[in-house]
């Protein structure tokens, strides 16, 4: 494994990519190890750690935090070319946000789909209220019009795609203890480096209040959705 696809504080992860919790001693925190995705034919994968409170069933998907994220003031530009205030645009509103990239050869794209699938498995009043907000960690080619074109064919047409500044799209992230590396070129090839987890947003407390792993299917988000929805625990 090249050294480049590799986490000062984390141990690397093959293809097979698993996501871990494990408890902090006296801190009641845990460290959640973060899969990457690989660019192009790349078949290689790094990690990176992000801090965060919460508590985990492992018969559950879902990792409910006892320490919520607070939205974070992140400003981009939508598929229309428009600036999107998430903070704004979400407020009251069951909100499910991933950070990923279009030329992501796997991890990105299911993702995508499985929200889509549990999405439809919604009745249509609450399909209409889920707000799921995909933000590119790889702006410089995942324009307005690329994430207009992508998104509709990796998950759905009502998504939301948001790209800009990698600076700005970095820092929002790390409000979300999610961790991005700038794009980088090696053999030809593109690799974005990126946190693979969706934060949820409760409609009531407009805070993430849980976080699910790369691993969650979409039996398991057509499960939880419509708890979601209510702000509740699922």
């Amino acid at each position: 494994m090249n050294q480049h696809h590799r986490a000062a504080s984390a141990r690397p992860v093959r293809r097979r990519r698993r996501t871990a919790l494990a408890a902090a001693a006296l801190t009641a925190a845990a460290a959640l190890t973060l899969s990457a995705c690989g660019g192009g034919d790349d078949p290689q994968a790094g990690s990176s750690v992000a801090e965060v409170s919460g508590t985990a069933d492992s018969a559950k998907a879902a990792t409910v935090l006892d320490r919520p994220f607070a939205k974070p003031d992140l400003v981009l530009t939508d598929t229309k070319g428009k600036p999107y205030d998430f903070k704004a645009m979400t407020k009251g509103r069951p909100t499910l946000i991933y950070f990923g990239y279009t030329h992501c050869p796997d991890v990105c794209p299911l993702t995508m789909s499985n929200i889509a699938i549990a999405k439809k498995k919604l009745p249509k009043a609450d399909q209409d209220k889920l707000q799921v907000v995909f933000v590119t960690t790889d702006p410089e080619r995942d324009t307005s019009a690329e994430l207009a074109k992508w998104l509709p064919a990796a998950g759905d047409a009502s998504f939301t795609g948001l790209t800009g500044d990698f600076a700005t799209i970095q820092a929002g992230a790390r409000q979300l203890g999610i961790g991005i590396d700038p794009p980088k070129k090696e053999n030809g090839q593109v690799v974005s480096m990126h946190g693979a987890q969706v934060i949820a947003f409760s409609p009531t407390t407009d805070q993430g209040y849980v976080l699910y792993g790369e691993d969650t299917t979409a039996d398991q988000y057509a499960e939880d959705l419509p708890k979601i929805i209510k702000g509740e625990n699922p």
